[in-house]
This record gives C-alpha cells, sequence and structure tokens, in this order.
C-alpha cells in the first residue's frame, strides 16, 4: 500500500477519474453546507475552534485555521452527518468522499495544489473501496469507517510526501487506533453515526502527522501476531494495485467511477425505494387511499435499515435516515424527501406514525441476488378499494449504473448552497472547484465558502 501511494502520479488518473473527483468535491461542499446547522455538526465545530494553528487548516464557513486533524474531524462531521454523500457498496457499504474533508485539511496545511488533491482523493477511494471488497468486517462486529482510518491516513501521507518507510509508519499507527465498534448504527442511533468517519479520519491524519515527524508505527499492522487480519477482518485478499503481483501505479480499473452519488438525503439503500414511491405517489393520487404498502427488499438494506421496532417509530434523526419504512412511507405522504423529513416534528408526527403502522419490509431473493451489482426495490400498494400498484427500481438516479449529468450534481449542490452562502458566492464556488487541476492553493476556495 505505501509503495503504491508513493508512486501514484496524478498523470497515472485517467480523465475520466479527474473530472469525477471534482464532482465528488462539489457534491461533498453541498453535502457540507447543507449540514451547516446541525447540532452535532455545531459541536464540533466549537471544539474545533478552541484550537488554533498557523500552519493549519480552515474550518469550512469560517476563517479559523486549526490543526489539520481537527479541521478533517469538524468538516469531516459536515460532509457525513446528512446521510446525502456518495456511497460504495460491496461486502462492506462505505461513504468515500468522507476522505475529501481529511485529504483537503492536509493540503491546506502543506500548501499542496489542486493536483495533489485529486490525486490523494483518488487515493483514498481506491484503498477504502478495494478494502470493502476484501471482507465485511460489519458482519463481525465492526464498522465500516475502520477502512477510512487507512484510507485517510494514505491519503495524508500522500499529500505530504512521505517516503515509502514513512508511510507504512503511518498506516501502522493509524492501524492499531482503527477499530470502531459496529454498535454506532445498530438500535436507536445516536449524533455519532453521521460523525464516526469525521473521528476515524482524523486519526488518519494525526497518524500521518506524527510519521512525518519520524514517530514509528507497529509492524506487520495487518497480518501482525495481534494485527488487523487477526482482530478484526480476517484474511485480506486484496486485488488490483494492492495484490503483490502488481507492478503498475496506473489505476486501469478505477474505484471511483464504481460508486453513487445520492439523489436525496437517507440511507443509500432506500433510494430506490424512494424513487419507486414518488413515481406510484403520481399514479395513486390520493394518498388517503392507500391500504397497505409492501417494500421488497435485499438482505442488506433488511438488515441495515428494514429491522427493530425503532424503524417503525423513529426517535432520533440518524434513525429516521437510516429506517426503510419510514423513508419510504415519507415519500409518499409527503412527495418529497428532503431535510425537512428528518425533522423531529414530522417523524414523531401522530398521522405519520399511525400510516406507518401499514408499511412492511420483506426479503426478496432476487435484489438479494443482484445486490450489489445492483441496488434495488420493489414498492406494491393496495389502496382501500382493492386496486394494487407496483414500482420497481433496481438502479436509483445517481447509482454508478445511472450516473447524474454533470448539471444535476450541481443542481443538488445549489439546493443546499444557495440558501446559505448566496446564489452567486455558490457559483463561483462551483466554477473554482470544476477548475480544481488548475488551482495552486486553496484560500479562494476558503474564502468564497465562508458563512457570513
Amino acid at each position: 500500500m505505501a509503495d503504491w501511494a508513493v508512486g501514484l502520479r496524478f498523470e497515472d488518473l485517467p480523465a475520466a477519474v479527474v473530472h469525477e473527483v471534482k464532482r465528488r468535491v462539489l457534491d461533498s461542499l453541498g453535502c457540507a453546507f447543507g449540514a451547516w446547522s446541525e447540532e452535532p455538526c455545531r459541536i464540533a465545530r466549537r471544539v474545533a475552534l478552541r484550537l488554533s494553528a498557523e500552519k493549519g487548516a480552515t474550518l469550512l464557513g469560517t476563517t479559523h485555521r486549526a490543526p489539520a486533524d481537527w479541521a478533517t474531524f469538524a468538516n469531516g462531521c459536515l460532509v457525513r452527518y446528512l446521510d446525502y454523500n456518495d456511497t460504495y457498496l460491496s461486502l462492506e457499504p462505505a461513504h468515500p468522499s468522507d476522505n475529501i474533508p481529511p485529504a483537503l485539511a492536509t493540503a491546506e496545511m502543506t500548501g499542496a495544489g489542486g493536483k495533489e488533491l485529486i490525486t490523494a482523493i483518488a487515493l483514498a477511494y481506491e484503498v477504502q473501496c478495494r478494502l470493502c471488497d476484501a471482507v465485511s468486517i460489519r458482519a463481525r462486529g465492526w464498522d465500516h469507517v475502520t477502512y477510512g482510518t487507512f484510507s485517510s491516513a494514505l491519503a495524508a501521507a500522500k499529500i505530504m510526501r512521505l517516503s515509502a518507510e514513512k508511510t507504512r509508519h503511518a498506516v501502522g499507527i493509524a492501524g492499531v487506533a482503527s477499530a470502531n465498534l459496529r454498535q454506532s448504527r445498530v438500535g436507536e442511533l445516536s449524533h455519532w453515526k453521521g460523525c464516526a468517519f469525521a473521528g476515524a479520519a482524523r486519526q488518519g491524519v494525526f497518524s500521518a502527522m506524527l510519521a512525518a515527524e519520524g514517530m514509528t508505527g507497529p509492524a506487520p499492522i495487518f497480518e501482525g501476531a495481534n494485527g488487523f487480519e487477526k482482530l478484526v477482518s480476517g484474511p485480506l485478499p486484496l486485488q488490483g494495485p494492492f495484490a503483490p503481483e502488481s507492478e503498475t501505479t496506473k489505476l486501469d480499473d478505477p474505484m471511483i467511477l464504481k460508486t453513487s452519488i445520492k439523489c436525496w438525503p437517507a440511507e443509500y439503500h432506500s433510494q430506490s425505494a424512494i424513487e419507486a414511491a414518488l413515481a406510484l405517489r403520481k399514479e395513486i393520487g390520493d394518498v388517503s387511499q392507500i391500504a397497505t404498502v409492501v417494500i421488497e427488499s435485499h438482505d442488506a438494506s433488511v438488515d441495515i435499515i428494514g429491522t427493530g421496532p425503532e424503524r417503525w417509530r423513529p426517535g432520533s434523526r440518524e434513525t429516521a435516515d437510516h429506517s426503510l419504512p419510514y423513508i419510504t412511507g415519507v415519500a409518499l405522504v409527503d412527495g418529497e424527501v428532503t431535510i425537512k423529513q428528518f425533522d423531529p416534528a414530522r417523524f414523531t408526527e401522530p398521522k405519520l406514525l399511525e400510516f406507518l403502522k401499514s408499511v412492511t419490509v420483506a426479503r426478496h431473493d432476487e435484489l438479494s441476488r443482484k445486490y450489489p451489482k445492483e441496488v434495488g426495490n420493489i414498492v406494491t400498494i393496495k389502496t382501500k378499494s382493492g386496486r394494487t400498484f407496483q414500482r420497481r427500481v433496481d438502479s436509483a438516479l445517481g447509482h454508478a449504473n445511472n450516473p447524474m449529468t454533470d448539471d444535476q450534481v450541481a443542481a443538488k449542490f445549489h439546493s443546499q448552497t444557495d440558501a446559505v452562502i448566496g446564489a452567486s458566492r455558490a457559483a463561483q464556488l462551483a466554477a473554482w472547484v470544476w477548475k480544481l487541476d488548475q488551482q495552486k492553493s486553496f484560500d479562494e476556495l476558503m474564502s468564497l465558502a465562508e458563512v457570513k
């Protein structure tokens, strides 16, 4: 991993990867502005504002520079909290754009430019997504953000231009502190659900900072007697550029092109159910005539967001946006899924909770077999008059099989950003991102992003 990270060059990146990184940076900034006023993000910002660093990184939306690892945490909470940033689904699910805040903070701290940032982000996508392809650690009780400590450490080390030896030490330091319990996403969910990766990424950046100064890390971190494979993952059969026989640093099979952008601020397995529900609502017309709703889904969806009584009576925003029955039900009733649908006043509304009693979730063998290449849902509605309506969606808009256009990505960005920093500055910010590979510093980005 260290050898490959050190050898990867911007020139090794296909043009499609460079362009896709720009799309993900724009999408992530939009997600960050959308979460600007959310309580966990305000908490993280308050803590980070207490710390200053001349050679640090800017807290998005402010002019304050904090140590890069703390900027990583505060900015990472913003990008992730609404559950609106991108997704990769494999043996282990992930939100790989979570790696953008640590890469950005490190780039700003070191005075790197746009090309260096793009390279590090592409690298992080490769690392995290290929780890997700290797082993499901969720099945073993560990959270997916555990893999993110490695990807963020490698991205930070790349931007800091660490040697292969120091990069290996950064990975070792990050690895011994990387194991995050799956309890973050079990039962009634807390603020930490949307902040866990930011915490992991902070550790990744911190590890690289220590290694840069000469701190050594334990090895072998993966196959050691008490290493990651023994205690967390089991054997990691890594493919692609990490395979022992690989001799190339080029991205012949880029992972970022296999990831998906979200249309709605909800857990990814619900995206196709939302699309189906909104289409059915138009067909039915009068939703008061709905008698029953059946959501047929794949095993991962049922296990993660379709099981447990709290999914039908969510007690927190975090539980609501991880509830397949709630998300689908509110899409039918309200005709939209936006941040408003996850306000406590909405997800505790008695009439809506009564409607959710008519919603059931069932496993579907074919959808399970096709997962994760397709992430489908089938929604079937029966009306009080006995009519049946059904809609199946296998790949929602934004999925790697059905990608958004640049204009759609930009529209999503503006839908969250314009109200926070103004339409004019949002347009300037977007224009800056589309030229990311030409940028020499991030001063203009942070100036445009200030919330006044």
